[in-house]
């Protein structure tokens, strides 16, 4: 029994690594600027991560010394933990499968479409209330400010920019399709083809408005949302995976450890 808990100490010890790396993704995520303004996406994964790290140290306890009770609590609120991260991975990869973005000639950098991107996030941002906060979120941010920022001696330098994100691309500049003259990264002027797409005629000038009103600007936002979470979710993944060959481990170990019990019992009570 010493030997099925001392292996159950250290399954949940590296169960309590692997939620650092989850808690970091979380961390990391929660920064970014579309999270933030996506309130939905902001803490999911920084919460199950923390969550994990308690319960990994609850169970390390248990087993430590020798509390059968918590270990099965462990147990039980560990498989709850490891469906929630698995439905998180499952569901982002899904979600961010479909990509938005095209190759404009002549461009370094890609534009997008909001119809390129899955239906459910293109819903969730097409909602009336949902997209006016995200909107004031952004034009209440420095987004586009990073991009003035950067001293392109001419406009052929802009546009083979590669340091463009997807969401400045397109909050932050009318497509290229309307055919607006560059004066600046987020200056532009007289477009040649206003009817290209509706978006040329929400294009504005103004530091407020900008392209923020358009449907490339939703597009941009998910697909800074779509780069963010593939990278996390290579992260999870690996961890999710991982944490689920612990559990399995962890499970035979605490059945072994009970069944030692009841025999020495059993040979106590034959004495």
């Amino acid at each position: 029994m010493a030997l099925s808990n001392n292996i159950t100490a250290l399954l949940n010890f590296i169960a309590l690594l692997c939620s650092i790396p989850i808690i970091g993704s979380g961390i990391w995520l929660s920064s970014k600027l579309d999270n933030e303004c996506i309130s939905l996406f902001r803490w999911p994964i920084l919460f199950i991560g923390i969550l994990i790290l308690f319960v990994s140290l609850a169970g390390f306890v248990g087993a430590y010394w020798n509390k059968p009770g918590l270990l099965a609590c462990h147990l039980f609120c560990m498989s709850i933990l490891i469906v929630a991260l698995l439905f998180a991975v499952v569901f982002a990869f899904i979600v961010t499968r479909p990509d938005g973005s095209y190759i404009v000639p002549g461009r370094g950098y890609k534009e997008y479409k909001l119809d390129g991107f899955n239906n459910w996030l293109q819903n969730y941002v097409n909602k009336g209330g949902n997209w006016r906060k995200i909107k004031t979120c952004l034009s209440a941010s420095n987004v586009c400010d990073k991009v003035s920022q950067h001293s392109y001696i001419s406009a052929d330098q802009f546009f083979m920019s590669h340091d463009i994100s997807p969401l400045q691309s397109g909050c932050c500049m009318p497509p290229t399709v309307c055919g607006y003259g560059y004066v600046n990264p987020i200056m532009w002027l007289n477009p040649t083809n206003p009817t290209a797409d509706p978006d040329c005629y929400a294009w504005n000038n103004d530091q407020s408005q900008l392209c923020y009103g358009c449907n490339s600007c939703k597009a941009g936002l998910l697909g800074n949302l779509r780069k963010e979470w593939r990278k996390a979710n290579v992260v999870l993944i690996i961890s999710v995976v991982i944490l689920i060959v612990i559990y399995v481990i962890g499970c035979c170990a605490f059945k072994n450890a009970q069944t030692e019990d009841l025999f020495d019992r059993y040979k106590q009570g034959w004495v």
